[in-house]
């Protein structure tokens, strides 16, 4: 299969045939073959592109997101490919992986006081936008 985008991989990930759950058909959705490695890609994707189509996501707007990884590492790689700057705020003992990934897709990160959890990083939000 040859694609022109990263965001045309999103979604198309295979059903397995689970043969030893059941005697009958049983399939799984390997959506961790979705190239951000979650379905997270998918929902990020749907929201990305019903805000434009809404009119509520423009060119040079920000997508900025309280995530604890899954999310911000979909939103990263979806709107750093439709030209969106993508920040990421998250508590600082999330895991190394996640940020390096959410990165590596371009997206930036802001790291919140683990003792505040989300909570935290939505009060940072706030900051940002105030700013």
């Amino acid at each position: 299969m040859l694609i022109d985008s990263v965001l045309e991989a999103v979604g198309r990930t295979p059903l397995v045939r689970l043969k030893t759950m059941s005697s009958g058909n049983v399939f799984g959705k390997a959506e961790f073959l979705n190239p951000g490695g979650s379905v997270k890609d998918r929902v990020a994707k749907h929201i990305i592109e019903e805000a434009e189509k809404e009119g509520n996501l423009k060119p040079g707007m920000i997508i900025i997101e309280a995530t604890s990884g899954n999310t911000g590492i979909g939103l990263s790689l979806v709107g750093v490919q439709k030209g969106y700057r993508v920040i990421c705020v998250m508590p600082e003992n999330m895991s190394v992986e996640r940020k390096k990934i959410i990165e590596a897709f371009g997206g930036e990160i802001v790291s919140t006081s683990a003792s505040e959890s989300l909570s935290g990083s939505l009060k940072k939000i706030e900051e940002i936008i105030q700013k």
